[in-house]
């Protein structure tokens, strides 16, 4: 494992390692979470998370480095998708 790499800790409990500057939607799609996608613009918000609190449009965002190396991701619930 490269020493840059992050660890995602999914909502189901699994982790995976991913590269910083990776997509979020190629990363969930590889750990085998589905993220909910609306327009795959980042105009709509059918593909929020909660990344470390923070939340973030799957579809358009990127892993960002972070200083503890660990990023837990939750689900967003929208009750219109």
């Amino acid at each position: 494992m490269s020493l840059n790499k992050i660890k995602i800790i999914w909502p189901n409990g699994n982790c995976s390692f991913e590269e910083p500057n990776s997509f979020w939607l190629d990363a969930a799609k590889k750990a085998g979470i589905s993220i909910p996608t609306g327009c795959l613009t980042g105009s709509c918000g059918a593909c929020e998370i909660d990344v470390n609190g923070k939340t973030v449009r799957a579809c358009i965002g990127r892993i960002k480095t972070s200083k503890e190396k660990e990023l837990s991701v939750e689900m967003s619930t929208d009750p219109y998708w």
